[in-house]
């Protein structure tokens, strides 16, 4: 199966319960085609969280990246949130390890 996403590494401004309500709020309100899942890390320093998304294809995820509306909601909502600019890696995800699967 292929997939595709991004990671964001960031360091938050704001309590990650913020940013927790806010990404709820995001599934809720958008239905992205393409959208698989999203893990959400808030690292052992209270300050740095790192995002994985993940998509069905490139396609899916750079139609929401070319989204007017994805970023007019990532620089009014989830920026605000943000201490700076979060470092982006885009790609191709190969596999996944699951010790539960066959």
């Amino acid at each position: 199966m292929e997939r595709y996403g991004t990671v964001m590494i960031g360091t938050l401004a704001a309590p990650a319960t913020e940013v927790d309500a806010l990404i709820r709020e995001w599934m809720d309100q958008r239905k992205v085609p393409g959208f698989l899942h999203e893990d959400v890390m808030l690292c052992d320093d209270g300050k740095t969280i790192v995002m994985t998304v993940f998509f069905d294809s490139e396609a899916s995820y750079k139609a929401l990246a070319d989204d007017p509306e994805q970023s007019r909601w990532y620089e009014e909502r989830l920026s605000p949130l943000l201490d700076g600019d979060p470092q982006w890696l885009d790609g191709h995800w190969r596999y996944s390890i699951d010790p539960g699967s066959p």
